[in-house]
């Protein structure tokens, strides 16, 4: 169902007469950043046309707490231009790559003084239409657990404990097979026993009523005959 909704939302994109068409902006949503670290700000696009050479990104920057937003750096003509009078002098450094629609940029030491919203903005002429995109830094002493590694704890401790009863289901299932073959083969012994023990013992034969010359008796006399026969020849 996904795949026929995206392929029906490419065609249905498709469609779009060029000039309606809108560049797209993205950017994280929020960012952490240790006190003293490097961060990256990361920045891309996507448009309808191949990467033009008058490409061009802007970042903008607005602390907590204030209403204004301040140009920090912007990128036109092949040619980048860092803020060199703002708070980010000489800790601002553009490590993009805009033949690959990347406008991404580099702060330095970060501080406490630098958590606020950054902007970054991009345009494609023709596609020059387009939303920018905004990432939140925040910078910390230590970096905070993500709510992302909790719930991914949460999920892998579940998994584990379900895991772990399926084995007990399975072991238990087992046993309890193991323990009613016992029985079974137990109880078949036991009448197998007491069929023999009603039957009782063979009875004996008596010696005295055999007759001579039947079953094994037959044998020795045979034999005996043949010794005599035996003899006469010999004589």
């Amino acid at each position: 169902m996904l795949t026929v909704l995206a392929l029906a939302s490419v065609l249905f994109l498709g469609t779009v007469p060029e000039q309606a068409r809108a560049i797209v902006i993205y950017t994280g949503w929020e960012r952490h950043a240790v006190l003293g670290a490097d961060v990256r700000l990361s920045c891309s696009f996507f448009s309808w046309h191949w990467t033009s050479e008058e490409v061009t990104f802007s970042w903008t920057y607005r602390a907590d707490g204030s209403r204004d937003s301040i140009s920090i750096f912007h990128y036109t003509g092949g040619v980048a231009y860092l803020d060199n009078k703002g708070p980010f002098r000489d800790r601002l450094e553009f490590v993009g790559n805009p033949a690959r629609r990347d406008g991404s940029i580099l702060l330095k030491s970060v501080d406490f003084g630098d958590n606020g919203t950054f902007t970054c903005d991009a345009k494609n002429p023709p596609d020059i239409s387009g939303r920018p995109s905004s990432v939140r830094l925040l910078v910390f002493e230590k970096v905070p657990i993500q709510a992302g590694v909790i719930t991914g704890s949460i999920i892998g401790t579940v998994l584990g404990l379900l895991i772990l009863i399926v084995a007990i289901y399975y072991l238990m299932r087992f046993l309890v097979a193991r323990r009613v073959f016992s029985l079974n083969v137990s109880k078949h012994g036991k009448k197998k026993k007491e069929t023999q023990q009603r039957q009782g013992p063979a009875p004996a034969v008596d010696p005295s009523k055999v007759k001579p010359g039947s079953g094994s008796g037959s044998a020795p006399a045979s034999s005996e005959k043949k010794k005599q026969e035996s003899r006469k020849d010999k004589k």
